[in-house]
């Protein structure tokens, strides 16, 4: 305010130009400025957190943890910021913005860094395999050893030891950090929006400020394409790049042990993050308020009434001082009004739900990809940032053109949002229909007895023709056989010898392979792709397709909300929406998603000092049915709650018009009798009156 009024002694005594519009730093110069700074800190938050949706598999199998802790980790961001949120939104707006969003850039920074913490900490990525990387070696150790039967469990399988050096490993799981890490980014993130939007909002002319919101939104549907991208990028290299030799790792992208450059992410996203903080801290508090059109000289008198202007007011009522116990006391009988608004609690119940169906979907899609068609890391964050994030950014503006062109009215909005969205639901029932076969693993997806036929049912890992080897049934180190199966290890395809080294060793005398017992194999999973080669790009096609129609209703569904309420309750309407679509949504759904994708699981990982780790394999038919099953439901339960919504939209739609005709016929009555009784009194006047004044009398009153 001493700002301002400062500013306002200046035009006053200024003479040549009264709104004092040519400071150091040119108004019109600074608020570009902040346009171009605030863009880059929405494209730099949203690159780091559709990055942080790419790593999924990568963090899992590189702390071995399930997929509920990674909902857990993924979650932690929604926390951090609700955290901070209230006092932010309440207490950011009368400090200095730009440095309070620069701040939140640095903490958005400092939790990047933390994350990618742990693989400076923990050291190499140790997997289990029974290849070796030997030089100028024709010998090598024979992946079926016999062992005298006293060393063996009842079960016939070598007792589970722990890994040496297990006993001086800390205690706390390295992944804490990352959820650490997530949590400050997600207290880092709070001040971006609302802060930065208010300032644009505030300084930013009526007609400009609509389009700069508009820039910045654009911007920050770029980041997800950015951010899927660099996951791409950084699954293909190896987690240990630099530290290791490339030729010694005898797995490949495609292996369910792969883990890739993770943290190398990290460090860009957080780099880009810092750097987009250091525009905030030179910006200034405040600048000239935008006002009508003001000539190069005016008297001081002028500049009092254009200060003072109703516009003007209006763009700085949150600074007007009201005491903070008026506030408390206010809000709780407003935040009843708003929950009582039957139309507003039915459309904050189906958003909920929607969005628990949307960000399940979108947390496990590229692992959905990478499991169900057998593809990499790689190639699915790839897809998702060249394919659908772009589709969805386009739906998103077809949508708010259509809603012009078409002049939707509330009801129209309502409408057009269900519609897509019914469509969008009926389109995914398609995608049940997209199956691949479950690779033929021996032990896992079918029985020694029978390769033919994949079943579900347990099989066990051993049989007859691996009865002579002593093998571990926790390791996940699987071959390809001659016969086109998939074995969990060389030890447990009975193969005695093997020749070569690295990725190119090849195993022989493998009893289980076949009959005669001469059978090769080969590292790594076979090759059963037809199916899903075929299918593959059909699921994309319909994928790109549900999500650009869905998205068309996202934009008239979020004008519903603004609209659907009482202008004075706006700001309480869109701040409690977010806080309930975080906390009953961001959070809870990518652990419960999690957890029933765990259901799944058929072979699971060991870690290195025992316990459960990643898995390895998924019944994908189980999966795909949990998966998609759960999206689907959740949006079937959201649409029958929409038809008492539509009723009660229409209910109230109704009791506008009605009460806006009765308000408009009153009001028309009122001046009526108004009239007639000025017209009594004229005419039944004792005193004369000219005819000419009486009727510039009756015109003045009327």
């Amino acid at each position: 305010m001493e700002e301002r009024t400062e500013e306002g002694h200046t035009q006053e005594n200024g003479g040549s130009d009264c709104a004092a519009r040519q400071p150091r730093t040119s108004p019109c110069t600074s608020l570009r400025m902040f346009l171009v700074a605030l863009s880059f800190a929405y494209f730099a938050k949203a690159l780091s957190g559709s990055y942080m949706k790419s790593t999924i598999t990568q963090l899992e199998r590189r702390f071995d943890i399930p997929s509920y802790l990674i909902g857990v980790i993924d979650g932690s961001f929604e926390i951090g910021n609700l955290l901070v949120i209230a006092f932010v939104s309440y207490f950011g707006a009368k400090l200095h913005r730009p440095k309070i969003i620069a701040v939140g850039c640095v903490l958005m920074s400092i939790g990047t860094f933390i994350i990618a913490l742990p693989h400076f900490i923990i050291g190499r990525y140790e997997f289990e395999t029974s290849v070796r990387w030997v030089v100028n070696s024709t010998l090598n150790p024979s992946p079926c050893r016999p062992d005298s039967p006293a060393n063996l469990t009842e079960d016939g399988t070598l007792p589970q030891v722990p890994a040496s050096g297990c006993e001086g490993e800390s205690n706390l799981s390295m992944w804490i950090y990352v959820l650490l890490g997530n949590v400050l980014r997600g207290i880092g993130e709070t001040p971006v929006q609302p802060l930065g939007i208010s300032y644009i909002d505030d300084f930013a002319t009526e007609e400009n400020a609509a389009l700069y919101v508009g820039c910045v939104q654009t911007i920050s549907v770029v980041g997800p394409v950015f951010g899927y991208l660099l996951g791409s990028l950084c699954a293909k290299i190896y987690v240990d790049i630099g530290f290791v030799k490339m030729e010694t790792i005898t797995i490949t992208p495609s292996d369910s042990r792969w883990v890739g450059a993770w943290w190398l992410g990290y460090l860009i996203a957080g780099v880009i993050t810092l750097l987009s903080a250091i525009p905030f801290w030179f910006l200034p508090r405040s600048l000239p308020v935008p006002g009508p059109e003001v000539p190069e000289k005016c008297t001081p008198e002028q500049t009092s009434f254009i200060k003072g202007s109703p516009l003007l007011k209006h763009k700085y009522s949150a600074d007007e001082h009201t005491s903070f116990i008026e506030m408390a006391k206010d809000f709780i009988p407003t935040l009843r009004t708003l929950l009582a608004h039957p139309v507003y609690l039915v459309y904050l119940c189906v958003t909920i739900i929607q969005l628990n169906s949307l960000i399940g979907m979108v947390t496990y899609k590229p692992k959905y990809i990478e499991q169900h068609f057998r593809q990499s890391a790689s190639k699915a964050n790839f897809l998702m940032g060249v394919i659908n994030i772009p589709a969805v950014a386009l739906g998103m503006f077809s949508g708010g053109l259509l809603m012009k062109r078409l002049k939707l009215n509330i009801m129209g909005a309502a409408k057009f949002a269900f519609g897509t969205s019914l469509i969008g639901y009926i389109l995914s029932l398609f995608f049940f229909a997209m199956s691949c076969e479950n690779a033929k693993v021996a032990g896992v997806t079918l029985s020694y007895d029978n390769i033919d036929r994949i079943s579900y049912d347990k099989h066990p890992l051993f049989t007859d023709c691996n009865s002579k080897c002593v093998c571990s049934s926790s390791d996940w180190d699987p071959v390809c056989g001659e016969n086109g199966i998939t074995y969990v290890s060389p030890c447990l395809a009975g193969c005695t010898t093997s020749a070569g080294s690295g990725k190119n060793t090849v195993f022989s005398n493998c009893s289980c392979v076949g009959v005669a017992g001469n059978f090769t194999a080969s590292t790594g999973h076979c090759p059963q792709k037809d199916d899903c080669d075929r299918m593959f790009p059909y699921f994309l096609a319909l994928s790109v397709i549900t999500s650009f129609i869905i998205s068309l209703g996202g934009t008239p569904g979020y004008m519903l909300l603004i609209r659907c309420i009482k202008p004075q309750l706006k700001s309480l309407a869109l701040g409690f929406h977010a806080l309930a679509t975080r906390t009953l949504a961001g959070i809870p759904a990518p652990i419960y998603f999690g957890a029933i994708i765990d259901t799944t699981c058929l072979k699971w990982g060991q870690k290195r000092c025992g316990g459960i780790g990643a898995c390895r394999i998924y019944n994908t038919t189980a999966y795909r049915i949990a998966y998609l099953g759960l999206t689907l439901s959740l949006r079937t339960i959201s649409f029958i709650i929409c038809i008492p919504g539509f009723i009660l939209l229409s209910r109230q739609l109704k009791e506008e018009e009605r009460n806006a005709i009765h308000g408009a016929l009153r009001n028309g009555g009122t001046e009526l009798e108004v009239l007639r009784k000025e017209e009594l009194v004229i005419s039944n006047s004792d005193q004369p009156h000219h005819p000419s004044e009486n009727s510039t009398d009756r015109q003045t009153r009327l």
